[in-house]
């Protein structure tokens, strides 16, 4: 099948949902998405499925003069994966790493805050957990959130994405429980690549729609 673009992340969400249908009405779902490109997604998918949304805030380790490049990523509650090949292989110093740790970590805990609004953390244990974000391309970010949902003792992780390379796919099947992805594109190139509209969410419309899920009414 030909790989299509998605006109923007909600679009993505709504076909990505057809794929999860099996997991709807159900009691024990529960979908999380990494922000803020992940929520637009999971917005759908948690509107389709009739689930609770929410985040689980994850922050890339961008390099060194070159954000766009991750050398790993933190989640919270000490959460951390480094590719340590790729940072020896560009000589990135220790310092370096340490320093791309703190500053991330100190946006990770302002965005906790923030999103979080202190409204209670969904139960995890025992529960199926849809974990959601816009794409994967090394999948560092995601990567870290399963380690990170482990420690919650899930009965299952389903990790679920519109667009990654397959690589990048088999790689999280021996990781997760379950991956959904509708399309490995070759050449993959970026996530961005698949959408005509990829434009940075502002912490306010990641509010607004987590907030509206939450609004919605349970089964």
């Amino acid at each position: 099948m030909t790989p299509r673009h998605f006109r923007d992340r909600r679009e993505a969400g709504r076909l990505l949902s057809k794929l999860l249908l099996h997991y709807a009405a159900r009691r024990d779902v529960v979908v999380l998405a990494l922000p803020r490109g992940g929520v637009p997604v999971a917005f759908e998918i948690a509107r389709a499925l009739n689930a609770p949304l929410d985040v689980l805030t994850i922050r890339k380790l961008g390099v060194p003069g070159c954000s766009e490049f991750s050398m790993g990523a933190i989640g919270s509650g000490g959460t951390q994966v480094l590719d340590t090949g790729f940072i020896d292989r560009l000589g990135i110093s220790p310092r370096e790493v340490l320093d791309a740790v703190e500053r991330e970590r100190r946006e990770l805990n302002r965005r906790l805050s923030l999103y979080r609004d202190h409204r209670p953390f969904p139960r995890i244990e025992g529960n199926i957990v849809v974990l959601v974000d816009d794409g994967l391309a090394t999948g560092a970010s995601m990567y870290v959130a399963v380690d990170a949902l482990r420690n919650m003792r899930p009965a299952r992780i389903v990790v679920a994405v519109p667009v990654a390379p397959s690589g990048t796919c088999r790689l999280f099947r021996s990781h997760a429980d379950d991956v959904v992805c509708l399309q490995t594109p070759e050449p993959f190139l970026a996530v961005g690549t698949w959408y005509d509209d990829f434009a940075q969410l502002s912490d306010d419309e990641v509010r607004a729609l987590l907030d509206g899920a939450a609004l919605q009414p349970a089964l």
